[in-house]
């Protein structure tokens, strides 16, 4: 009988497990525990390299520190490959980092210092999906600068470290007015790295962020973007089937968008930062050579 009640059991979690899978919605049961940085791909990394190499704007932005990406191949989860160009330069990333908001006032959720409330959920939303700036401000009054850079600088998620440097940082309210709480390194407002945004989505991925509930939890609020504009523009025309979880800015001639890409033929993460009159078309053109050099770099 308890043999046979086991092997029902774990028929269930496996069905399960494979019907989420099959949902169009990433899953946490198999990928790589490990750091984003420990998936470093030679291949990868050298095709990115030659892509940016050959396009001269490209190039030049990159070499003057003015263009940063990451991308994570996930198509393989026992083989999850990641590449980056000035992923470790942290620059303006204006509306972007509210993800940094959204899993700090989860992780307050978690910890019961804040009330999940239908306010809360409703700002969230607004914040994330529609980049509002007066439901952003509410949300960081709420949590409060000094305890959104705790979440943040959290070990066991390391999403701002000046070691590696920096990362995600919100310390400034999304209005005019208002206190500046600038990180530490640079004494940027609204920052972030490519390869710090590309951890957070990774670790949505895996479960690791907070919790597995709660990542799937941050995964509902970015879940199918309500501005239609850099990648969301490409990704609509080649992969109508992807399910996109998305978090974008733009600011002046600072440009940003991050996004996690998970279809039937598609499963990566991309992000992008560009200081430059034209980074939003330079963003939108950049999806299609990427999905080229992540198919070409496989074994």
């Amino acid at each position: 009988m308890i043999k046979r009640y086991l092997a029902t059991f774990t028929y269930i979690i496996v069905l399960a497990f494979s019907l989420h899978a099959q949902s169009g919605e990433p899953y946490a049961n198999n990928y790589l525990d490990r750091e984003v940085s420990q998936l470093q791909c030679n291949d990868l990394q050298i095709q990115l390299e030659k892509y940016i190499e050959t396009h001269p704007q490209l190039n030049r932005l990159a070499e003057q520190n003015r263009l940063a990406i990451g991308v994570v191949d996930l198509r393989d989860s026992e083989a999850t490959r990641y590449a980056g160009i000035n992923d470790n330069h942290m620059m303006y990333a204006a509306s972007l980092p509210k993800i940094a908001i959204l899993y700090a006032a989860i992780d307050a959720i978690e910890r019961g210092d804040l009330e999940n409330s239908p306010e809360v959920q409703n700002d969230l939303k607004l914040m994330i999906s529609k980049s509002n700036n007066q439901a952003s401000t509410r949300m960081i009054d709420r949590i409060g600068y000094e305890n959104i850079e705790a979440s943040l600088r959290r070990a066991e998620h390391s999403l701002y470290d000046e070691s590696t440097g920096g990362g995600l940082w919100v310390g400034k309210r999304y209005a005019s007015g208002g206190q500046r709480y600038p990180d530490p390194l640079k004494g940027i407002s609204h920052a972030a790295t490519t390869r710090q945004v590309c951890s957070f989505y990774y670790q949505l991925v895996t479960g690791k962020l907070i919790t597995p509930k709660r990542s799937k939890e941050i995964l509902e609020y970015l879940k199918d973007p309500k501005l239609y504009h850099k990648f969301v523009n490409t990704l609509q025309q080649i992969a109508p089937d992807a399910t996109l979880y998305r978090k974008s800015g733009s600011w002046k001639q600072y440009h940003s968008d991050s996004v996690l890409v998970w279809g039937p033929e598609r499963k990566y993460i991309l992000v992008a930062l560009v200081e430059d009159g034209s980074g939003e078309q330079i963003i939108r053109n950049l999806v299609k050579p990427i999905e080229e050099i992540i198919n070409n770099s496989r074994p």
